[in-house]
């Protein structure tokens, strides 16, 4: 009786204990993390793009369906990332849908998310020893307060395996929805300046980038012509910028002109320059019968780099890992279009330890100059390189599309790793101390603040092509379809430089994903299939014949 009631009295405060479980559980909600690159634990800045969502966040997810390995993952990695976001804020809600299960409206669908500038996306299976071609919808549509963004769950990259672009688009998620989620909660504050007044390109040039900016900051264009006539209220004017872009100046600088820019860097102005020491570029072979002679370009900023600490060298970058030119093979009716490796326009290879160059593709650029580092006390990154097989060619100099013709001697390329872009920051010595001033400032600084400023050494790393007047994509190749990291790379210049590193931040977690080899599946499926059927049952046919050996001994 005594034992019964023991048993009474553990069964009731087991259940007990298993409500008060149950009740607490329901009431704390908590997940582990128990990944060791802690892939599902969403970074403070990313949270913080949700804190001020009061109103439903609707994200549709277009990526879903009976998908090779690669994409069931990144469909899986995404569901899981907004769950995470969704945990941080019970506004956004998230929905996978399938535009393509419905065969009569399938091409429909199709058509009208790429008016929207979705693309599909086409990817080749291998199953069976067959390939065959299947189409994906890799994006999502993230909707609040009546305004919409698309949102791109696929990273493209130059070369890339299905594994390794999809490796480098799940390492992109939390990235590309803490950003999407900023666009449509966060308002605009911070002020970019476009310097024009120099030659600098023309807007048609540079829409691409500047309209993918407008979505973040405000942007207007500012011309250093007043410094002649009122050099105090353009200093001033300036000033009420947080940053100023000079993209590609023909024309030199004056000394007041200089002046304004070293006051305004004085400070705490942040300035991206992208600028060669060259007159070249590609259209000036087109058009002289494939041959030009490159010239060295003063712009007058010899003084104002070097005092800041690096010099832009009048040399053309000539590099054996190289972007492709489109060029007519052959003669009149039989010519055609191919695109061949061109030295002159080298991909620049990023630096993996800087949150402004990490997982990015490389950068196209053309008719690059080459950068120098001098020793002062500002702080000095090299972003962007060339390769090892590089050589310099001084100007001026012949350049020959006759080139591309012949093989090149990889013994010639002795000057490996040139910089092509350098990030400063620190305190700045301005140009004009103990120099004689081109006029008078009440409040003229010798040091700035601490700031920051970005040296590229081609003005064409921004400019975007433009055909029949419509401005195209930035560091997308038309011919080849191939697509560099230009735009990208930009962009996280400028929020490095204007202090929203806690995007670019979210860039630098590495996740590590471990996929199946698909030929060594095929090769050894059916050995894998015979150990997974036959063995367990010869283990438990092996069990049951010394089970009962056993027993038999036992009691016979």
């Amino acid at each position: 009786m005594i034992k019964n009631k023991k048993h009474i009295i553990t069964i009731g405060v087991t259940l007990i204990v298993i409500i008060v479980i149950n009740l607490i559980s329901n009431q704390v909600y908590k997940r582990f993390d128990l990944t060791k690159d802690r892939r599902y634990t969403l970074s403070e800045e990313a949270k913080q793009t949700l804190t001020s969502v009061d109103a439903p966040l609707i994200v549709d997810v277009f990526l879903e369906g009976d998908f090779p390995t690669e994409f069931r993952r990144l469909r899986d990695e995404t569901r899981q990332i907004l769950e995470e976001y969704a945990i941080s804020n019970s506004n956004l809600i998230f929905n996978f849908i399938n535009p393509l299960e419905d065969e009569t409206t399938r091409q429909r669908n199709i058509q009208q998310l790429a008016q929207r500038g979705m693309q599909p996306f086409q990817i080749t299976v291998q199953e069976n020893g067959k390939t065959s071609q299947e189409v994906v919808i890799p994006w999502a549509l993230a909707s609040y307060n009546e305004q919409t963004v698309i949102v791109p769950l696929i990273k493209n990259k130059i070369g890339a395996t299905d594994q390794e672009l999809v490796n480098g688009s799940i390492q992109n998620l939390e990235y590309i929805f803490a950003e999407s989620f900023k666009k449509l909660v966060n308002p605009k504050a911070k002020k970019i300046a476009v310097l024009r007044g120099n030659e600098q390109l023309s807007d048609a040039y540079i829409a691409d980038f500047l309209k993918k900016l407008g979505e973040h900051y405000f942007l207007a264009p500012f011309t250093l012509d007043s410094v002649a006539n009122n050099p105090q209220k353009t200093l001033k004017d300036i000033n009420s910028y947080d940053l100023i872009i000079s993209a590609k100046p023909m024309q030199p600088f004056s000394e007041e002109e200089k002046y304004v820019l070293d006051q305004y860097t004085m400070n705490g102005g942040k300035s991206i320059w992208l600028t060669e020491a060259i007159v070249m570029d590609q259209d000036s072979l087109y058009s002289n019968s494939g041959k030009a002679v490159a010239i060295m370009k003063d712009l007058n900023l010899t003084d104002f780099f070097f005092k800041y600490g690096v010099r832009i060298n009048p040399v053309m970058v000539n590099d054996l890992y190289s972007a492709p030119i489109t060029l007519a093979i052959g003669e009149g009716s039989n010519a055609q279009f191919q695109p061949v490796q061109w030295p002159y326009s080298p991909l620049a290879a990023n630096n993996p330890n800087h949150p402004i160059t990490t997982n990015i593709n490389p950068v196209r650029f053309d008719f690059a100059s080459q950068i120098d580092t001098l020793k002062n006390s500002v702080d000095k990154t090299i972003l962007l390189r060339s390769s090892k097989l590089t050589k310099l060619v001084g100007v001026p100099n012949e350049v020959d599309l006759e080139i591309v013709t012949k093989e090149p001697d990889p013994k010639t390329y002795t000057d490996p790793y040139q910089s092509l872009a350098v990030l400063l920051e620190g305190e700045f010595t301005s140009v004009y101390k103990n120099r004689v001033k081109p006029f008078q400032l009440p409040n003229d600084k010798i040091s700035s603040k601490s700031t920051k400023m970005i040296v590229i050494a081609d003005g064409d790393v921004i400019k975007n092509d433009v055909v029949k007047g419509k401005p195209q994509e930035l560091g997308f190749d038309r011919m080849t379809g191939r697509r560099f990291g230009n735009s990208e790379f930009l962009q996280n210049a400028v929020n490095y430089l204007l202090n929203d590193d806690g995007l670019i931040n979210i860039r630098t977690k590495d996740v590590a994903l471990q996929f199946l080899d698909p030929q060594k599946i095929e090769k050894e499926k059916t050995i894998w299939q015979i150990i997974n059927i036959i063995l367990p049952i010869v283990i438990l046919g092996l069990f049951g014949f010394v089970f009962s050996y056993l027993r038999k001994r036992k009691y016979t």
